[in-house]
């Protein structure tokens, strides 16, 4: 779906600054708790890492962009365990009020309803019994398509050509493993672009490489 995460490629949000070499992980004791959290949240809603993924790009400007990187993963968070019915849409709020010394009354617990997944194998990585249906070295078009659901094809790539640099290992669809509609394994190509190809004849010179799995890719005539 183009949600407020495929941030790619737009425009209007200043230079981008690398971490420092000494940059602790977590830079406050909160975020190291987030990320422990959101791993919990995963394993008790039943989702998978695509579904998180998903879960963030749902989230409204605000939650994915005013709370930072950890503030959105405690969002995601929620909203797994809301969609499986771990949790009650309001309970977070009214605990959160309650811990500040309001007397609100909290939901009840509703009954869990987790999606019916079970992975075929541990990690992503699977094994495919086609060939590669394109070659390093060969000029691929990425397809100008805007799924309804989540995906992993960036929308600044979309109807672009490049080059395929590296065939990497096969592994399942985030397009329908994020909706538990299979895990649909599929070649991963790594693939080269010119940044005057992806944003005009006046952008800065530099190439980009992109995994893109091989639906999203298709063959020049």
């Amino acid at each position: 779906m183009d949600g407020i995460a495929d941030m790619g490629g737009t425009e209007g949000w200043g230079p981008t600054h690398p971490p420092r070499g000494d940059e602790p992980v977590f830079k406050e004791p909160w975020q190291g708790r987030a990320f422990a959290l959101t791993l919990l949240s995963i394993r008790v809603s039943g989702r998978n890492v695509d579904a998180f993924r998903h879960a963030q790009e749902r989230l409204g400007r605000a939650a994915y962009l005013d709370d930072g990187y950890f503030g959105r993963w405690l969002n995601a968070s929620e909203l797994m365990l809301t969609d499986s019915a771990i949790l009650a849409p309001a309970a977070i709020d009214a605990r959160a009020r309650n811990l500040r010394g309001e007397h609100v009354e909290e939901p009840p617990i509703p009954e869990p309803a987790k999606p019916d997944y079970t992975p075929t194998a541990a990690g992503s990585l699977r094994s495919v019994d086609v060939p590669p249906a394109f070659a390093v070295g060969e000029r691929v078009r990425a397809k100008d398509m805007s799924p309804p659901g989540h995906t992993r094809l960036p929308a600044y790539v979309r109807g672009h050509t490049g080059v395929v640099e590296f065939i990497q290992p096969a592994a399942l669809l985030p397009d329908t493993n994020a909706h538990f509609l299979g895990e649909n394994p599929q070649h991963v190509y790594s693939v080269r672009f010119d940044s005057r190809e992806l944003w005009g004849a006046d952008a800065e010179p530099f190439t980009l490489t992109a995994e893109l799995y091989e639906s999203y890719l298709e063959a020049l005539s």
